[in-house]
């Protein structure tokens, strides 16, 4: 068996492992579909949403946040998929569901799920301002790539906490900030596969758009898609290493 043929074995184990966990609710599934329908219309992403009051609640106070800074207070779902349109309602709902992945309190000293799911928030963040800053048309879609960038992390956690604890035993970050091993290289080492192949196999999984499996596999290297590929990992990236020099930040990888 060859290494790459045995690294897909391992990320496929890993994911069916953690199916249990791992999953989208039925309803922010139904999200994706409908919005990814063209023919779809704002009343039918509203129809769908509304059965679900604890996704409603959430939805609208995110859009109610200082994040998105409309006027007023947004009070109804039909409202927030006027102002904010489809695909944005859409990337809330993704990241209302995937916060419970992010699960599972402190590891060891070095890792918690929260540092983990703090930094996403932060990569997302930024991400989103640069995008907003240079125009490019696609400031909720990178927040919602940078949201989910290091999702692999919680697939090795829920997969093998141990395996997990080794790794980053394995890392010292200097005072610098710099660590002094590459975490995938140790992640290789340990679990056969690293945080990128998970992740990116977790999005497939979940049927998120391409752009969002190759920024969660290629966050690290993202000269290494495709030249057509590149902008939101390597907007990503940036975002990665500007959430990254934050006090408190994580600085693992």
């Amino acid at each position: 068996m060859s290494e790459l043929t045995a690294q897909k074995q391992i990320v496929t184990d890993a994911i069916k492992e953690i199916s249990h966990i791992a999953t989208l609710p039925d309803i922010t599934v139904k999200i994706i579909e409908l919005v990814e329908d063209p023919t779809s219309t704002a009343q039918d992403l509203n129809n769908v949403i509304s059965n679900d009051p604890a996704l409603c609640s959430r939805i609208l106070k995110v859009v109610n946040s200082s994040f998105y800074g409309l006027p007023g207070q947004i009070g109804s779902i039909n409202r927030a998929i006027v102002l904010l349109g489809l695909n944005a309602v859409k990337n809330i709902a993704i990241s209302a569901s995937m916060a419970k992945l992010f699960r599972g309190g402190q590891l060891c000293d070095k890792f918690s799920a929260r540092d983990i799911w703090m930094h996403a928030i932060a990569t997302g963040t930024a991400a989103k301002m640069i995008a907003d800053k240079l125009k490019m048309g696609v400031g909720d879609e990178a927040f919602l790539a940078g949201l989910t960038h290091d999702i692999g992390m919680m697939v090795e956690m829920q997969f093998d906490r141990l395996k997990l604890v080794e790794v980053v035993n394995q890392i010292n970050v200097g005072p610098d900030g710099t660590p002094d091993r590459d975490m995938r290289e140790v992640e290789r080492e340990v679990f056969g596969a690293d945080h990128q192949a998970f992740g990116k196999a977790l999005c497939e999984r979940w049927k998120f758009p391409e752009a969002f499996a190759q920024v969660t596999g290629h966050h690290h290297n993202p000269l290494d898609l495709p030249t057509g590929s590149r902008s939101m990992a390597c907007l990503v990236y940036v975002a990665d290493r500007l959430a990254s020099s934050l006090d408190r930040a994580f600085r693992l990888d």
